[in-house]
């Protein structure tokens, strides 16, 4: 491990005083290059130059304790001993996990469908539910939400409601949420009180550009028809909306939402290219099964992730075992730290799985 930090700040340094010739500070592209080559060692480099630091001031309290007479001296030289042997393996932890590869899908923007299971007109109220606490999220982190296609009922939930954030790192943080979550509450339309449970799918794609998937035209088929709301009613009287078959894999995409046909059939290849990257990618891992294992859940639909009890105000997640109390906050987007703790949980595995 110490060779490979070497190299890295080595070449941290070779690349700063690169950036300080004429050569590449006059041309933009370069010093943009070495910039965002500087910018994805930086953090790794700092922590490895704080450990080096520690572990020189380890060794002079060492030493000193080995040469030195002064009490006085000594007192201060065993206390920073035994902070510094206590704080070391600490720092080379963290060394590890800021060497664990990237996952280059993280800087994404990403595509959530949320999709009513069993329950009926519950579980598509809380599909609403579980859109609005992503919408909520995403706005405590200042990224936006799009509605891409979306199939109202008459109560206000969502048969399906498919939609794109775009922002800083989502993928990296909503990765985790793919799955089924279920919830057990009092229905509104309940007169006994009973305690009924249902089920929502969430989906999680990164967003996929055409360098990431390529489709072949002459594999769309596309067929537009006429819009329609809660209940049959129409939204408008034009052929807008429209949906895209992709034949080689059967994949069928829908988008209503608006009232340009030329924009529903742009935001139908989008969610298309991103499932299709989805397909791609759990191809992949499976090929590469040991990395299921290094994972805290593989974003599988039929995977039951999560429990939402609104009853005792409680949140489990089963992958990681965190019960939260604070359902009333997690549904006003509040979610932050179990992001955190999946993340955390993500990256213990893989470490031990590459131990």
């Amino acid at each position: 491990m110490r060779d490979k930090l070497l190299a890295l700040a080595a070449e941290h340094d070779r690349l700063t005083q690169a950036m300080a010739t004429q050569e590449i500070a006059t041309d933009p592209q370069a010093y943009r290059k070495h910039a965002q080559a500087l910018s994805a060692m930086a953090e790794i480099v700092a922590a490895f130059r704080r450990y080096e630091r520690e572990e020189a001031a380890l060794a002079e309290a060492e030493h000193a304790l080995g040469h030195e007479d002064d009490e006085g001296i000594l007192e201060i030289a065993q206390e920073e001993r035994d902070r510094l042997r206590e704080l070391l393996p600490n720092l080379e932890q963290d060394l590890k996990l800021l060497l664990l590869p990237k996952d280059p899908l993280d800087e994404k923007n990403t595509i959530v469908e949320i999709r009513a299971g069993t329950g009926g007109e519950e579980a598509a109220l809380f599909a609403a539910d579980l859109y609005r606490m992503y919408s909520r999220f995403s706005e405590r982190k200042r990224w936006k939400v799009e509605i891409l296609s979306s199939h109202e009922t008459e109560l206000g939930g969502f048969k399906e409601i498919s939609f794109e954030i775009s922002g800083d790192k989502v993928y990296s943080q909503m990765k985790f949420e793919g799955g089924v979550h279920r919830v057990q509450r009092v229905p509104d339309t309940e007169a006994q009180g009973r305690i009924h449970t249902s089920a929502v799918t969430v989906a999680v794609l990164p967003e996929a550009e055409e360098v990431d998937v390529e489709i072949d035209p002459s594999d769309l088929q596309v067929d537009v028809f006429r819009s329609s709301g809660p209940g049959g009613q129409s939204v408008n009287t034009t052929d807008s909306a429209v949906r895209v078959t992709h034949k080689p894999t059967g994949l069928v995409v829908s988008c209503q939402d608006e009232k340009s046909q030329h924009k529903n059939k742009a935001k139908a290849i989008k969610v298309l290219r991103s499932r299709l990257l989805a397909i791609k990618q759990e191809e992949e891992m499976a090929v590469r099964s040991e990395n299921r294992r290094s994972q805290v859940g593989s974003g599988d639909r039929s995977e039951r992730i999560r429990t939402y009890n609104f009853p005792q105000n409680r949140l489990t997640d089963h992958r990681i075992n965190m019960t939260l109390y604070s359902l009333d906050k997690v549904m006003q987007g509040e979610i932050q730290s179990l992001m955190d703790a999946l993340n955390a949980a993500d990256r213990a595995a893989k470490l031990a799985a590459s131990a």
